[in-house]
């Protein structure tokens, strides 16, 4: 089981949880924030019920990978969701990159791939208690030597391939967006935002309301919105309006 106490080490002062496996981290730390104030991070070495953007599960093998969530409260608000979870991919990115020499993408507006696959998956989700949001809870899912997938999506998930030391990558992750937290009016991360995307500059296909559409991904803006050319027409697309696939 992950070391909580290596963990806590760089989080002094978050509440640290961890499972050999649990149902779902996402579900356990916004449990324990009935009870705990503060930051809290539950981790585990595998979900029975991961959980993916959209209802749909989140495929969390046993050794192979790490899971976490983190519960933040961020400094002036819930203001921009997107902003958060932008920031969660150049937080996940910075730290594979920092701790293995790999080079990651980001596929707007969340996902992280490595050679051409995914390797992580995240997903925010607000904390609402008597009708107020307070807090946000933002779940992490990263393959780290995962071989066999489901065939749903064998073709486009991957690995890092790379052993880590899990307890510093958690906490280095969670670390930076404890950080982030503390200042969500701090733009500088969209440089390496910007930087690894893996996007810009690619024609996409991407669904709205239903209908197909096909437009050139050009830019993304201070508010993390993808800036896009679609029949000589700029527009900006936003998290929650689309599903954006590669060509």
């Amino acid at each position: 089981m992950l070391n909580r106490e290596k963990i806590s080490t760089i989080l002094p002062d978050t509440t640290v949880v961890t499972y050999s496996v649990t149902d779902s981290t996402n579900t356990r730390a916004i449990a324990l924030s009935d009870t705990v104030s503060g930051n809290i991070l539950v981790a585990a070495e595998a979900q029975t019920k991961g959980k993916g953007r959209q209802g749909k599960s989140f495929y969390s093998p046993a050794a192979s990978g790490i899971y976490f969530s983190l519960i933040v409260h961020p400094e002036g608000g819930l203001r921009d969701v997107v902003a958060i979870t932008s920031a969660t991919a150049v937080a996940v990115a910075e730290t594979i990159e920092e701790m293995t020499g790999l080079d990651p993408k980001i596929k707007w507006v969340n996902d992280i791939y490595v050679n051409g696959k995914k390797v992580c998956g995240i997903l925010v989700q607000s904390i609402i208690k008597s009708g107020r949001i307070k807090g946000l809870c933002i779940g992490i899912g990263v393959n780290i030597s995962t071989v066999e997938f489901p065939d749903d999506i064998a073709s486009r998930a991957g690995s890092l391939g790379v052993e880590i030391d899990r307890e510093i990558f958690v906490a280095r992750i969670a670390k930076k967006l404890i950080d982030f937290s503390k200042n969500i009016d701090d733009k500088s991360y969209l440089d390496y935002y910007r930087k690894k995307s893996y996007v810009i500059g690619k024609e996409i296909k991407f669904y709205e309301n239903n209908v197909e559409h096909f437009a050139k991904a050009i830019g993304i803006d201070d508010n993390a919105n993808l800036i896009i050319n679609e029949n000589g027409e700029t527009k900006k697309l936003s998290s929650g309006e689309i599903t954006i696939r590669l060509n």
